[in-house]
């Protein structure tokens, strides 16, 4: 059994604010919370006051991962067994558990220096999340907002890492060639979700993407228009994966990093057998550079 419930929130430093808030509501579909006019806000989308906190600097990149422990008991357990392992360990001030909304928080590295948050005690909030755009809402709650893909500087002592300090299972792999690169990715679960954490190396931040996973696909594809329609820049076009059988798509965030939007994911059930594929996709997910050289093609006719 996993020591974290769920991820429960990401922390962005970027350098955009206003395009972080268009990107977040308009696209997204999220809803602003906790705003301040220098800082930055807190973004929400279901019971919890916020899945994300946007703080202003120039980074543009992942600032923490946020992982949510049943109570103080398990928060020092988690945090001994860091100690024990040679890690060092912060404990949260009382300012900085107010500001991220929870009752306490210890804060570390992991082995690819990736920081880490783990709190309980999360604030929720006094009214039902109400979405303007994706009127379905989203598959958050007990299995946390969705998940994240970090770099890893070495898979092994990752995964090592995350097994024996949270708990977290294998999913499983996807190790691969995507049009002419090498993909070798490991995916890891702490709840029915079937992957709140995935990493990998090769990567120019610290975080590859984000997901928020819709109830439905027609969220999907109006998500799709919408970025489209906006001018955003698609990363991958619709399709499948092969693990989680998770239909979706990717696009660039405002600060250069991807986020997916999707849904339709398998969950994990007990007898769980982890695998390793050979594909990213069962179909789609293609850059779209391929369909603009068969736009061209076509003209050319």
């Amino acid at each position: 059994m996993s020591a974290v419930k769920q991820l429960g929130y990401l922390v962005f430093e970027v350098s955009d604010l206003r395009a972080w808030e268009d990107f977040g509501t308009k696209i997204l579909g999220l809803q602003v919370v906790d705003r301040s006019a220098e800082a930055g806000f807190s973004l929400r989308m279901d019971s919890y006051q916020q899945r994300f906190f946007v703080e202003h600097g120039p980074a543009d990149d992942l600032a923490a991962i946020g992982w949510e422990a049943a109570g103080p008991a398990e928060l020092e357990q988690i945090a001994q067994r860091l100690r024990d392992a040679g890690h060092e360990v912060a404990q949260g001030s009382a300012e900085h558990a107010a500001n991220r909304n929870v009752a306490a928080l210890i804060c570390f590295d992991d082995p690819a220096g990736n920081p880490v948050e783990v709190f309980y005690g999360p604030k929720l909030a006094d009214e039902p999340f109400v979405s303007e755009v994706v009127t379905g809402g989203f598959v958050a709650e007990d299995q946390g907002f969705g998940h994240v893909v970090v770099v890893s500087k070495d898979d092994a002592k990752h995964e090592e890492f995350y097994a024996t300090v949270f708990g977290l299972e294998l999913s499983d792999y996807i190790r691969c060639e995507y049009f002419g690169h090498k993909i070798d990715v490991t995916f890891m679960h702490a709840n029915a979700r079937h992957h709140s954490l995935a990493f990998g190396g090769g990567q120019l931040k610290r975080i590859h993407h984000f997901m928020v996973q819709a109830k439905s696909m027609d969220e999907v594809g109006k998500c799709y228009d919408r970025f489209l329609f906006s001018g955003g820049m698609v990363h991958q076009t619709l399709g499948r994966h092969p693990n989680d059988k998770m239909f979706s798509f990717y696009g660039y965030t405002p600060s250069g990093f991807h986020f997916e939007f999707g849904a339709g994911a398998i969950e994990i059930e007990d007898g769980w057998q982890s695998a390793t594929h050979d594909k990213v996709s069962e179909w789609g997910h293609h850059p779209p550079q391929l369909l603009t050289k068969a736009y061209r093609r076509q003209g050319t006719r």
